[in-house]
């Protein structure tokens, strides 16, 4: 049975105040889908380009936002009491979802549906997280295979023995990592690969780091 560990940010469809579907592929694993289906009574913001499948999909979302050029015109009319067009091009769709939620209060989110299809779109999304946790945000970044989250400073991860992550710096700043079974201590990662395919020890690990990270950990299965 596949399990969602204790993960430190948004967590349910009860500790999230919004789920945030991007663009990219609809989810198809259970538990991003679980989340879809439990956040379904007014806290789904999504973007333009998702509107559409989101509506298929039986989904009505609080909001729609973004630039308006990837919805049709079909969705256009049905949601157009909750449709948000924001025009200017300084910022993605993800970001524009993320302003409107941070305008109603919202500050623990989850976003869905932000990787797939293209990459350029998959590693700007991923390295968005940072932006966000920067501004105070408390989110997660939940795919078909896991889930990303941005960290900064001493943290511990919740996890389970044998359960696989990945650590990506987006600075220059030594990296220490604890209780996995290959450590780092103080050690400087140059490349976004060199702290990938690590293993959980026991029910924690430890990141330690003056930089800004993102951290992957799989989903596991009992």
């Amino acid at each position: 049975m596949d399990i969602l560990p204790d993960f430190s940010g948004p967590q349910n469809a009860s500790e999230t105040d919004a789920v945030i579907l991007a663009a990219g592929d609809f989810p198809t694993h259970p538990i991003p889908l679980g989340l879809l289906a439990r956040a379904a009574e007014g806290r789904i913001i999504c973007c333009d380009g998702a509107a559409d499948r989101l509506l298929r999909e039986g989904f009505t979302p609080l909001a729609v936002v973004g630039d308006g050029d990837s919805i049709s015109p079909e969705a256009r009319r049905r949601l157009s009491d909750c449709l948000h067009i924001e025009s200017e091009q300084d910022t993605n769709d993800l970001s524009k979802a993320v302003r409107y939620a941070v305008s109603q209060g919202m500050r623990r989110l989850t976003i869905l549906g932000a990787t797939g299809r293209r990459e350029d779109h998959t590693l700007g999304n991923i390295s968005l997280l940072a932006d966000y946790q920067a501004r105070g945000l408390d989110v997660e970044m939940w795919t078909d295979y896991g889930v990303f989250t941005p960290a900064t400073g001493c943290q511990t991860f919740a996890s389970r023995a044998g359960q696989q992550f990945s650590v990506f710096c987006l600075d220059d700043a030594p990296l220490t990592l604890r209780d996995v079974r290959w450590p780092l201590e103080g050690r400087r990662i140059t490349r976004w690969w060199q702290a990938t395919l690590n293993e959980a020890l026991t029910d924690t690990f430890r990141v330690e780091t003056r930089g800004r990270i993102i951290v992957f950990r799989t989903y596991i299965t009992l």
